[in-house]
């Protein structure tokens, strides 16, 4: 009995060696073949010319006026160039290093030629013939481009396909809920992903992407609501009745007033944690904007009903930077706190683990050694993850195991915007602090040109003089390690001779030993150094209020939302900063990146705008960053279907039983499936 889940080894044609070569795509099943979808489409549709858009890859006939030339220029470069009449229109048609096509140019035949179209120039950049004359070269008019690699040819890839959608389609089952359809007006699944690969129209493939999008869409957003659901069952909460008359007093402690925006997540977050419903909530904040001190109020807030504390983050810098932020903080009351790194000695790890497991320790930070085996809590009630996108699932889920369902709290100073919020945290709550502290001087930031360099040292030098300090950022270089550290060190030896003899330079970098780091960042700290030049290890968790520049080198290496991070780190006293970008972009998009930066201090502004610039694969880097890889649909151009799915998915978990609904057993046994498999870890 023929299944989706044959290998594609039953197929005619497909040996052992063709398996092989398909596994490199990730090709095993029949169903994984069939929904191998192509990410575009050559056009070879016969266009009359004023109907073209410049740039555009199109088909143009038309009949041969002049004979075709070969000329040669450079090294083993030529050229073959021709001109077609199209109506009363002449096209000047141009082949590059294909003067091999000049045989099947004719003077007065016919001609059909597929490339791309320069409206100013009136001509077309030759791809391909596709007729000649006589000889009429079989092409479909909407061919499928697939991603393939060396070992899978295009060819290949689209003759398997066809015979995979010809032998197991009838097999598609279509699990949307039929009232979806219907109000939707989506093609059914069978013909959306046959039109998927081979359309007939663009038209009839828009409508099948537009299905096969929300599709992927909404499946991604039922396994966030199971998730939602999960969480909010009450067999799995944990009640922090804490004491709210000593909260209020320890707030009134805090050697600042808080903002409005400080005092509304707090209230959500204790909210939550007096609830006997498991809390699950995202805080986001922008740089600067005092998520250190929401952390501590909601953790003195635990403290007060008995439980335990854990903060993770993902550095050592970080970790210390919060252990003494918390330890200043809690200085007037009797909470205990440690830090807990893989750098801490043995036996005061011995101790300190010791203490936890005897709840003589209120408050743990460390990184991850907080979720190391032998860490044992004695009543953890509360975990907050800071920058969780840099933690894998698994290992946020195992600090959460440390306790009985502790309430978690995940905080970032990566302002994400809506479009990834809801897709990568659908299953959380979120509070958001969308105000600075009162006092904060916004920072200038100036984009200059390499050749500018010496002008702005020499300015940089007034600032120090003042007393102030100052940051140098190397760009980061993902292919060498040595050549980070090489940059690095070439420019901190250029420096120091610049500012000898009368400012000390120090040098920060990732294959340091942490405690040469914690001794270098100890004496920029202290002042001893003024100015420290580092790889991009200083991008969060640091605080000198004294320093007011922050110089990046190659600032086009950066994204925005790196960049941001680094200016971030100035700006935090009370004297004007300033963010110097070196750069001299050699793309478009480079000379956006800069102008953007100069234009705004909005982190959720950028975050935006460098979603749109990069996409969702590379905003947070990594992939255990929870991000899903969708194969179809796109977070940014797709977000309407996006939003839609997400509705859609929350409507019926909120009206309808449908796990025991008959007309939703397909859907049903899809989300069974989801959990099985994982798919959207």
């Amino acid at each position: 009995m023929k299944s989706l889940n044959d290998g594609v080894a039953v197929l005619a044609g497909v040996g052992p060696k063709k398996v092989e070569q398909l596994m490199s795509l990730g090709i095993e099943t029949i169903e994984e073949l069939i929904m191998y979808f192509p990410f575009r489409y050559n056009d070879f549709q016969l266009r009359q010319i004023e109907d073209i858009a410049d740039q555009e890859k199109v088909v143009l006939k038309g009949t041969v006026v002049t004979e075709a030339v070969v000329s040669h220029f450079g090294y083993k470069k030529n050229r073959l160039m021709f001109n077609i009449r199209q109506e009363h229109v002449v096209v000047k048609v141009t082949f590059f290093n294909q003067h091999f096509l000049q045989k099947q140019v004719h003077m007065g035949e016919e001609i059909s030629v597929y490339g791309k179209w320069d409206s100013k120039r009136q001509s077309l950049m030759g791809i391909k013939i596709l007729s000649s004359g006589a000889k009429e070269q079989s092409v479909d008019e909407f061919a499928p481009i697939y991603h393939v690699n060396k070992q899978v040819r295009q060819q290949t890839l689209v003759d398997i396909i066809a015979k995979g959608i010809e032998a197991y389609l009838p097999l598609v089952e279509d699990w949307l809920p039929d009232e979806l359809v219907e109000k939707y007006h989506f093609l059914d699944r069978q013909t959306a992903v046959k039109a998927m690969h081979f359309p007939q129209t663009m038209t009839e493939n828009q409508e099948a992407r537009r299905r096969m999008v929300f599709e992927e869409f909404f499946e991604f957003q039922m396994r966030m609501q199971q998730l939602k659901h999960q969480e909010k069952t009450t067999d799995m909460g944990t009640e922090i009745l804490y004491d709210n008359a000593r909260l209020k007093t320890f707030i009134e402690t805090l050697p600042f007033e808080l903002t409005s925006a400080q005092k509304r997540v707090t209230n959500e977050i204790c909210r939550d944690m007096r609830s006997s419903l498991h809390m699950h909530r995202l805080l986001q904040g922008d740089v600067g904007s005092g998520k250190t001190v929401i952390a501590a109020i909601v953790l003195y807030a635990a403290v007060t009903a008995g439980f335990q504390g854990a903060m993770m983050v993902p550095t050592e810098i970080l970790a210390e930077q919060h252990f003494l932020s918390l330890t200043e903080l809690f200085k007037d009351t009797d909470v205990r706190v440690a830090l807990l790194t893989g750098s801490t000695k043995a036996k005061e790890k011995r101790e300190i683990l010791a203490q936890l497991a005897n709840h003589e320790l209120d408050i743990i930070v460390g990184t991850h050694a907080l979720i190391q085996d032998g860490v044992d809590y004695h009543h953890l009630g509360l975990v907050i993850t800071d920058e969780q996108h840099r933690f894998g699932v698994k290992q946020r889920q195992a600090l959460r195991e440390k306790g009985n369902h502790p309430d978690v709290l995940f905080m970032t100073a990566t302002p994400i915007p809506r479009t990834l919020a809801i897709t990568a945290y659908g299953e959380m709550d979120v509070s958001v602090i969308d105000e600075l502290p009162a006092g904060r001087i916004p920072i200038t930031t100036r984009w200059v040109k390499p050749q500018q360099l010496k002008t702005v040292l020499d300015w940089s030098a007034k600032e120090l003089r003042q007393g102030h300090q100052v940051y140098v950022i190397c760009p980061l270089i993902e292919e060498s390690e040595s050549l980070d550290l090489k940059n690095a060190t070439e420019l901190y030896d250029t420096l120091r001779d610049y500012y000898a003899p009368d400012f000390e330079v120090g040098l920060l970098h990732g294959k340091m030993k942490p405690a040469e780091k914690d001794d270098i960042m100890t004496k920029f700290k202290d002042n001893e150094l003024q100015i420290l030049v580092s790889t991009t290890v200083i991008e969060v968790g640091v605080n000198v209020p004294n320093a007011t520049i922050m110089m990046i080198m190659d600032a086009e290496r950066f994204g925005l939302a790196q960049l941001h991070q680094l200016r971030g780190r100035v700006g935090r006293g009370s004297e004007a900063s300033y963010c110097i970008l070196v750069s001299n972009p050699k793309n478009d998009t480079g000379i956006e990146r800069m102008k953007i930066m100069t234009e705004t201090t909005d982190g959720f502004v950028l975050s935006q705008k460098d979603l749109e610039m990069r996409g969702p694969g590379e905003f947070f880097g990594a992939r255990q960053s929870g991000i899903p890889q969708f194969n179809v649909g796109d977070m940014v151009v797709d977000f309407d279907i996006l939003e839609t799915a997400r509705q859609e998915a929350s409507n019926i978990w909120e009206q309808y039983e449908w796990q025991i609904k008959a007309a939703y057993q397909l859907l049903a046994q899809r989300m069974v499936e989801v959990e099985q498999t994982g798919k959207f870890d």
